[in-house]
């Protein structure tokens, strides 16, 4: 027993890398950097995510649209993991702005236009075993996504009806009222 812990830590620490390395092949880095650029405002950062699912599935619609290549069911299979990883990540940072409130109310219709044009091209290549199961986790990851706006469409209605956001910006100072002399 003691002589497999040793291979075990061995197997564990070949895993990481090769999990986190599926994780950063889903975007390029001018991607990354988007997401990057766009932390501090949440609704930009959805939008960026809206964008990178697009081409993904714009890609994925282009590979049937032509005449078939060679190597199209792999091209697939590895253009809906992406989208998968993407869109997974895309719900973690809804599911992080709901409880902190963020203003999302414009952006979250367009959210839930895009899921459902997302998932009527998804579901257009033909049937194949080398990508179906890759279909079917991107088909779920689009429903948590239309499942998680929804909810925050509704939570922000309440909360924001319950709460109006002020007018001035947050980063601007209050206005000073002139004094009036006595």
């Amino acid at each position: 027993m003691l002589r497999r812990l040793p291979f075990a830590f061995v197997l564990l620490a070949l895993a990481l890398p090769l999990h986190a390395q599926r994780a950063d092949n889903a975007m390029s880095e001018g991607e990354i950097e988007q997401l990057r650029e766009s932390a501090y405002f949440p609704s930009d950062r959805v939008l960026v995510f809206i964008k990178l699912l697009d081409s993904r599935n714009k890609r994925i619609q282009d590979l049937f649209a032509r005449p078939r290549k060679p190597g199209r069911e792999d091209d697939t299979h590895e253009l809906l993991e992406q989208f998968t990883s993407i869109a997974d990540e895309l719900n973690d940072n809804l599911d992080d702005y709901g409880p902190h409130h963020k203003d999302l109310r414009k952006v979250l219709p367009k959210l839930i236009d895009a899921t459902e044009r997302w998932a009527s091209n998804i579901k257009q290549p033909p049937e194949n075993p080398t990508y179906d199961l890759s279909r079917k986790l991107a088909l779920e990851s689009i429903h948590d996504i239309r499942e998680e706006a929804t909810r925050l469409i509704e939570d922000q209605k309440t909360w924001f009806a319950a709460h109006p956001p002020s007018k001035e910006p947050e980063n601007m100072p209050a206005r000073e009222v002139p004094r009036q002399p006595s």
